[in-house]
């Protein structure tokens, strides 16, 4: 990966829906150039998918809780993921040093469809306790993390 593919990735982590002319313009490339280098960023598995970020609260989404999920002695996390995966209220999962094996992030309509989620996440085979943390406001989420995608790509920014 040169130098334009990291100025590439910048441009489309902060607008998914720049045209390629519009990143050619941003990093001297013709709009072919860029469709190429990006094709070749999919295929490797750099670029990994394109998404719209919604504000949860407009889709009934209101309450968003970290969960630490401390596994038994016994506990597998393979399967304790596993189980995760199958629950839409789940949007991150995050291995994790420490006492949690797990930390998730849950998003949900109520602070009683919280208290059911919470239920559901207690009952997985393996799963010793949670320790909650509600969210009360978020101040930012999602934010490109660009810094080591300038023009040299070694985190420095001029």
């Amino acid at each position: 990966m040169d130098r334009l593919d990291r100025k590439i990735i910048a441009a489309l982590r902060d607008n998914g829906r720049a045209t390629y002319a519009d990143i050619g313009r941003a990093v001297g490339l013709s709009p072919s150039s860029v469709h190429e280098r990006v094709g070749k960023l999919e295929a490797a598995g750099v670029i990994t998918g394109y998404h719209a970020t919604v504000d949860p609260r407009s889709v009934g989404l209101g309450v968003t809780a970290l969960v630490g999920i401390q596994p038994t002695d016994t506990g597998s996390n393979d399967e304790i993921a596993d189980e995760l995966i199958g629950l839409a209220e789940v949007e991150s999962c995050y291995a994790v040093a420490g006492d949690e094996a797990f930390v998730v992030k849950v998003r949900v309509e109520t602070v009683d469809e919280l208290e059911h989620t919470l239920g559901r996440l207690r009952r997985i085979g393996g799963v010793a306790r949670t320790r909650t943390t509600v969210v009360l406001s978020t101040r930012f989420e999602g934010r490109p993390n660009n810094r080591l995608l300038d023009a040299d790509g070694d985190g420095v920014t001029s």
